[in-house]
């Protein structure tokens, strides 16, 4: 959807400016910002309900791929920075396009937080991983996306910037006393779940990314869905 795309882009950034230059309100109301960005995240696809423009089974299986993407995180909780979700939301955003990516990535991120406890971190987990579903599906008909090794790439960095947007969180909401050497200290002291993450997402895409991307495909087609998405 061509025309879903500037609303999807002005979000993201309303969304980052109200995390960025709000902390101490984001803290205290981490409910109520997780609540607003689930909207948000709905909110073109909404507008394109309202014009008839999306079927009721497209929702369904938006919010089956969100439930995936957030069950398939709890096994893996006693492991930091180990999980197939950021491999689901890429999965799905590929195939049925940005707008869809989008909201599987905040849906995932606010429900499996209600099996792994919610806090003022859910806000910008459902931020990040909103932005990696919305990216993989604006790069979704791109040569990157349709190569394995273009895939794998994505998920490495993607991983990478998960984990410093999550950081970000705790420099603008938690640390008191800011200065470069903190944040910098703070930064590296991450870097081995950060890199943990990167590389589960390239080992589950290099395994597993054809063949949920031909499933999902196949599924598009067989009950014509999501054809004006992209």
């Amino acid at each position: 959807m061509a025309h879903s795309k500037p609303i999807l882009i002005g979000l993201a950034i309303l969304i980052f400016v109200l995390l960025v230059g709000f902390p101490l309100f984001n803290t205290q109301h981490f409910l109520a910002i997780s609540l607003l960005i689930m909207a948000a995240s709905f909110f073109p696809f909404m507008i394109s309900f309202s014009r008839k423009q999306v079927l009721s089974r497209e929702l369904v299986v938006v919010a089956i791929l969100a439930a995936i993407a957030a069950v398939s995180r709890v096994p893996f909780a006693s492991i930091p920075s180990v999980q197939p979700t950021t491999f689901v939301i890429i999965i799905a955003a590929i195939v049925l396009g940005p707008q869809s990516g989008f909201i599987i990535g905040s849906l995932a991120a606010i429900v499996s937080n209600l099996f792994l406890g919610q806090g003022p971190w859910t806000p910008w987990q459902m931020y990040a991983w909103g932005m990696i579903g919305l990216t993989a599906g604006f790069l979704g008909k791109t040569w990157i996306m349709q190569s394995k090794i273009g895939r794998c790439i994505y998920g490495f960095i993607v991983g990478i910037a998960f984990g410093w947007i999550m950081n970000l969180w705790v420099v603008v909401g938690v640390i008191q006393d800011l200065s470069w050497p903190v944040i910098l200290l703070y930064y590296s002291s991450s870097f081995y779940f950060d890199l943990a993450h990167a590389v589960c997402n390239v080992f589950f895409l290099w395994v597993f990314s054809s063949s949920w991307m031909k499933i999902i495909e196949r599924f598009k087609v067989k009950y014509g869905i999501f054809q004006r998405f992209g």
